[in-house]
């Protein structure tokens, strides 16, 4: 048997050699079309570790499908956050009922106890209808506001009070305007919605007690991603007036 001989590609005619040029890029844009085509998420939808650099309350799972629309990382960090705020102001503001002797911080533990019960409410049926797990205790953090209000008494614990919960209510109002005008989850932002009236009325009624210090509130820590803002800047314990 004679060898075979191999033949170089500039050894072959022009029209040969044109139709594999046209052939070889036809592949290649074959390729591209289909990697455009075929979603990143069909290779791995969920993570269980959040990507490297991510922000804080991404809980790594990305934009997850729903049948009331795109769920992002911000809304579910934002029902979370939601439930968290009523399990430490719904005692908050029972305790204030009881132990404020100044009408108007007895008038704003009622606004609290009232509203959160009823957006507690619906965030648990939000969480459910998404199929969050939802916190159902405060964080260490928010126990600790908590404990100090537990702690302080007479006119220290009423202004104490006001400046805790009316720093909570401003940190998460910001939250509750950027989820409401950015999220197309219809519950999210109906919760948003419901969300943002209830924190406007509690602003409202913790600064017609006039105790808010809101000098203090200019210098506060920001949120460190506890689901709730940090513990303000300011001492402690506030003077009393004589």
């Amino acid at each position: 048997m004679l060898p075979l001989r191999r033949r170089s590609i500039s050894s072959l005619p022009d029209a040969t050699r044109h139709a594999l040029a046209g052939g070889v890029v036809i592949g290649a844009l074959a390729l591209t079309l289909l990697a455009l085509l075929v979603p990143v998420n069909a290779f791995g939808a969920r993570s269980p570790v959040p990507a490297a650099g991510a922000l804080p309350g991404d809980d790594g799972a990305g934009t997850l499908s729903t049948p009331y629309g795109p769920l992002t990382a911000q809304d579910r960090d934002f029902v979370r956050k939601v439930r968290l705020a009523g399990l430490w102001e719904l005692p908050a503001g029972r305790q204030a009922q009881q132990r404020a002797s100044r009408e108007s911080v007895r008038i704003a533990g009622e606004h609290l106890v009232e509203g959160h019960t009823e957006l507690d409410r619906r965030v648990i049926e939000v969480g459910q209808a998404l199929g969050l797990d939802l916190p159902n205790q405060p964080s260490e953090q928010q126990q600790g506001w908590l404990t100090e209000l537990d702690r302080a008494q007479g006119d220290l614990y009423e202004r104490r009070f006001i400046q805790l919960l009316r720093q909570a209510h401003g940190k998460v109002f910001a939250l509750v305007a950027l989820v409401r005008a950015q999220t197309r989850n219809s519950m999210v932002r109906a919760l948003a919605t419901d969300a943002n009236a209830t924190v406007l009325d509690h602003m409202t009624v913790l600064e017609d007690s006039g105790l808010v210090d809101f000098d203090a509130l200019a210098d506060a820590t920001p949120p460190t991603g506890s689901g709730s803002p940090a513990a303000p800047s300011a001492p402690s314990t506030v003077p009393q007036t004589k």
